[in-house]
């Protein structure tokens, strides 16, 4: 079977199956390496196409339905929802998450301020906790957003954890003395919010808004596909029905048009965006719609450098990193690259743990790993920006 005969195969089993790794059919290519969510009736016809295409393949999770709720499990014998013993080594549902911010904005006042950015396409408001000391009038900023994409839930457990982190440690640590007296974080837990919710409540694989499309019945555009930077281009999906649908228009996701109204108004103050998405251990810079190299590479590079070299000193884990569209794969439309474009200098996207063995359904206990390696790479990052480089 030629290559060309086993792609083909592949876009057609791809209407079928749920696409992991990578985001879209077109970026599976020869000698890669692709993840997919096989729905149990058609296991039968996709594993004789395999064979034939002599692709080898390895099954992963035998009984997804068994992995789902093990990794929520507990849920009713747990004390979830105590906000002064909150855990943070479990995952949270959105209202748990709301609640829990609402509680640090009414108990840390001084480090502390939650607010609105605007509503979801369901009505929801758009929470963000700007955390840092109100030491100066005017102060650099760094923007963190997580769970773009809804299934990915290590993301908003990892925005939960850098803000327990800074709370807890801003007494005892000088560095992050240093990054909460220098700097303000603004910090976006549940980007996608509507998504999010439904990931708890009907498909815990869900990745796209819930916006309508009236013609073809089908929800949700790629909230990560739909910034106006070479909107549409390589990388997104025209169709509604797909996972990188990238919209009727640039911005058409209310949750993206607040944030990126917030982010131009505040573009002069803000000096980092960072992104967090699973899964892939990478952690990624511009461009990603193009071939290209940015204008501040070397202290781009520098940073990326460093920030995944103390990753890897907590336990190990050894991330990529470098521009996205030749370490991960070309994307257009992305919050990354619509950050960097709209003047924002370091414009980072990482993709947490791991390489595929749990996927979407990282277990709760690799929570508190995966988010003290992280936490490290971001103190490398930030405090890489209070630095001056040349």
């Amino acid at each position: 079977m030629s290559w060309a005969e086993i792609s083909k195969c592949i876009s057609d089993l791809a209407t079928k199956v749920d696409l992991w790794q990578p985001s879209s059919p077109f970026h599976i290519v020869e000698g890669a390496v692709a993840d997919v969510r096989v729905p149990r009736n058609t296991a039968w016809s996709l594993l004789p196409y395999l064979r034939q295409a002599n692709i080898h393949y390895t099954i992963l999770i035998s009984d997804l339905q068994q992995a789902i709720e093990n990794q929520s499990g507990g849920r009713s014998h747990r004390n979830r929802r105590s906000l002064s013993g909150y855990n943070y080594e479990v995952y949270h549902s959105l209202e748990e998450i709301e609640d829990w911010m609402h509680y640090l904005n009414r108990t840390y006042s001084d480090l502390v301020h939650m607010f609105s950015v605007g509503k979801s396409y369901e009505g929801r408001p758009l929470y963000v906790l700007k955390l840092g000391k109100r030491s100066r009038p005017y102060k650099k900023a760094v923007w963190i957003d997580c769970g773009i994409h809804a299934r990915e839930w290590i993301g908003p457990a990892f925005c939960q954890w850098f803000v327990k982190e800074a709370l807890q440690t801003y007494q005892t640590d000088p560095d992050m003395r240093k990054m909460l007296t220098q700097l303000y974080f603004y910090i976006m837990p549940v980007f996608n919010v509507d998504g999010y919710r439904f990931s708890w409540t009907n498909d815990r694989f869900w990745r796209k808004t819930r916006s309508k499309n009236m013609r073809f019945h089908c929800h949700g555009v790629d909230a990560n596909r739909n910034w106006k930077v070479k909107w549409c281009d390589e990388g997104a999906s025209l169709h509604p029905c797909d996972d990188t649908y990238c919209g009727p228009f640039p911005e058409s996701e209310p949750e993206v048009k607040a944030v990126a109204h917030f982010l131009r108004k505040h573009r002069k103050q803000i000096k980092a965006y960072l992104s967090f998405h699973a899964y892939a251990q990478m952690l990624l810079y511009p461009y990603s719609y193009k071939y290209a190299t940015i204008p501040n590479f070397n202290c781009v590079e520098s940073a990326a450098y460093n920030a995944v070299n103390a990753l890897q000193s907590a336990y190990g884990v050894r991330y990529r990193y470098g521009p996205a569209s030749s370490t991960l794969y070309v994307s257009s439309g992305s919050s990354m690259d619509w950050a960097y474009k709209n003047g924002i200098p370091y414009a980072f996207a990482f993709e947490l743990r791991d390489t595929g063995h749990f996927g979407f359904l990282l277990p709760e206990m690799l929570i508190k790993p995966t988010c003290t390696e992280t936490m490290l790479a971001v103190k490398n990052i930030t405090l890489h920006l209070l630095k001056k480089c040349h």
